[in-house]
């Protein structure tokens, strides 16, 4: 059984997974001579939205020009399924601080350390296919030029500098996890 001050951590690192249904997990920002002010997605759990009102219809009309699909959230299975996905951890966070036991916190961890990396590798399929699928009638045709944004980091699109990076409800996910990394190494160490 681990100690109640580990079990206290538990408890606020699940806790913290609640806020992730309130911001956005990931954002992709643009930046152009035509957008001095800017504009960006933000991938919510079961969203995605504009950084500004008309940032996302703006994008699918650049989108459209090039050839890309145009981004109808309504058609991503990932966002039907992630608000369920996170309620699962909490439900687990919250059976891990019940019991006490370090086999549910490496449940916990496990878990969650292979949904985050299959989530990564599920995105990155998703950009590629926007990125290199795209329509041959489409009125601007670069040979040989694809239109995946980055994963993570920055890179040049023509004339758009596209950043992608994680945002808020990544690293509160991150701070969750951590917690729980955390109380593994403090009970191995101190409790033996």
């Amino acid at each position: 059984m681990i100690s109640k001050k580990s079990q206290y951590i538990l408890l606020i690192s699940t806790l913290l997974l609640i806020a992730t249904y309130f911001v956005p997990i990931w954002k992709i920002d643009l930046s152009a001579p035509q957008y001095p002010e800017g504009i960006g997605l933000r991938i919510w759990l079961d969203k995605i939205t504009g950084l500004n009102d008309y940032d996302l219809d703006n994008i699918n009309k650049l989108n459209h020009y090039i050839g890309m699909k145009i981004i109808e959230p309504d058609s991503i299975p990932e966002l039907k399924i992630m608000p369920f996905i996170v309620a699962f951890f909490i439900a687990l966070g919250l059976i891990a601080f019940i019991m006490r036991r370090r086999i549910m916190i490496y449940l916990y961890v496990f878990l969650m350390a292979a949904v985050l990396l299959f989530g990564l590798y599920d995105f990155y399929k998703w950009e590629y296919d926007y990125g290199h699928n795209l329509n041959p009638d489409a009125p601007i045709k670069v040979p040989g030029m694809t239109y995946q944004p980055p994963l993570i980091g920055t890179k040049q699109l023509l004339n758009m500098r596209t950043t992608s990076l994680p945002d808020m409800g990544s690293y509160i996910i991150g701070l969750s996890i951590s917690g729980f990394i955390g109380v593994l190494i403090y009970e191995k160490r101190f409790s033996g």
